[in-house]
């Protein structure tokens, strides 16, 4: 990094989904940006990995998408449901109105570095990794710029527009001005992964049986596994020891056998603590929030790093030319909100709706669960799986990549 204050148009914090895909874009129309990571590199196990029909479709957009299928990924036509002894579809992605007709599966540090790989060609591009922002630099109430620590030194960064796209726990929307509406959520998530053999199953899935529920995701050699557990009872899970999880772990997927002894130590879980909430207001002169930064969502339907997508092409598309020209007023980050938060609103209360009617109504009550009455619908009527793979694959009012 320079050893002299940076000064750039935007300055975004995060480098996730949002952050890199808003910095390619504003790039690509010619904004000098800087996006800040504040880790060594993109490498993250157990984070949300489900690329959407939405962001297939702004890659292909950009003319990207031949080359990032290109990428290792596995794809899902379909979503299903394995209800006590019953598989159920429950979204079908094949009539789409759209390119790509399936979730594609890739690991979210390859898709990064897709992105970034591409963001470079861009002279007005800058990448920083382990740069870790400390502070904002202000001049009454706007936001100029912001503190940066690095290995070697620290360094100021001032910019026309800083941009808080660093996640749930954002530095950003602790900042003063920013009021938090919590939405609640009934579940934590544990993640672990197992070897996947030639016998399992072929399909992604969910598990719902005796008050218990696991996500497994094919990831082609292995499983990536979300277990839920009611919020806030993961100390209760560890105080009766690794062997019983184990056990419970079989249970729902008894075709794993003995591959839950891979699970050797505590360690080999990651917990996801589950927040579904978002900020009042989105920015503040100087500052804007997206992402995660803005909405934390819950991980239901895989639809946040596709959100979040979706705010990264709505802020390029409102913002770029007024940063280009250095025109930029709280009007146009008032302009983001209001283009953002609709979908963002309705995708939640989905989600909230799923969590209390749904899951919160499964986790700790034993038995065999019964299909709900949208459940037998969707297995009776298959035209019906358009609806959710609708929601899910293309959200609502999905973006498109403006001139």
């Amino acid at each position: 990094m320079d050893q002299d204050p940076i000064s750039t148009r935007c300055c975004i914090v995060g480098g996730g989904p949002a952050g890199v895909m808003l910095g390619l874009l504003l790039a690509r129309a010619g904004v000098r940006v800087v996006v800040l990571e504040k880790h060594a590199d993109f490498f993250r196990d157990f984070r949300g990995d489900t690329i959407h029909p939405s962001t297939l479709e702004v890659m292909d957009e950009l003319g990207l998408l031949e080359d990032f299928l290109q990428r290792p990924h596995h794809k899902a036509h379909q979503l299903q449901g394995w209800i006590g002894e019953e598989i159920v579809t429950v979204a079908d992605f094949s009539h789409l109105p759209t390119k790509c007709k399936f979730i594609v599966f890739m690991p979210q540090w390859h898709f990064l570095d897709f992105l970034c790989s591409h963001a470079k060609r861009y002279p007005t591009f800058h990448l920083y990794m382990e740069a870790e922002v400390t502070g904002l630099i202000e001049e009454g109430e706007r936001v100029k710029g912001v503190h940066v620590r690095t290995p070697s030194r620290a360094v100021d960064i001032h910019a026309d527009l800083v941009v808080g796209a660093d996640g749930r726990h954002s530095m950003m929307r602790g900042q003063r001005g920013f009021e938090v509406i919590d939405l609640g959520a009934p579940m934590d998530v544990l993640w672990m992964r197992f070897t996947q053999l030639p016998s399992d199953p072929k399909s992604s899935l969910g598990r719902f049986a005796d008050g218990q529920i696991m996500v497994m995701i094919d990831r082609g050699d292995y499983w990536q596994c979300a277990f839920l557990i009611p919020k806030g009872t993961f100390g209760d899970l560890r105080n009766k020891g690794l062997p019983e999880f184990r056990d419970d772990v079989r249970r729902l997927a008894p075709f794993l056998g003995d591959r839950v002894s891979e699970l050797t130590d505590w360690k080999d879980i990651q917990l996801l603590t589950v927040a579904v909430d978002r900020l009042r207001r989105w920015y503040r002169p100087g500052l804007l929030c997206i992402g995660d930064a803005a909405h934390a969502m819950s991980p239901i339907g895989g639809v946040g790093i596709n959100l979040a997508i979706q705010d990264a092409v709505a802020a390029a598309n409102l913002l770029a030319k007024a940063l280009r020209e250095g025109s930029l007023t709280l009007d146009h980050l008032r302009a983001v909100q209001r283009r953002r938060e609709l979908p963002t609103r309705l995708t939640q209360r989905m989600q909230v709706l799923i969590q209390t009617r749904g899951i919160g109504r499964v986790l700790g009550r034993r038995g065999t669960p019964s299909l709900s009455v949208p459940i037998r619908l969707l297995r009776d009527w298959p035209i019906l799986r358009r609806v959710p793979a609708r929601v899910i694959g293309m959200g609502i009012r999905p973006e498109h990549i403006g001139r």
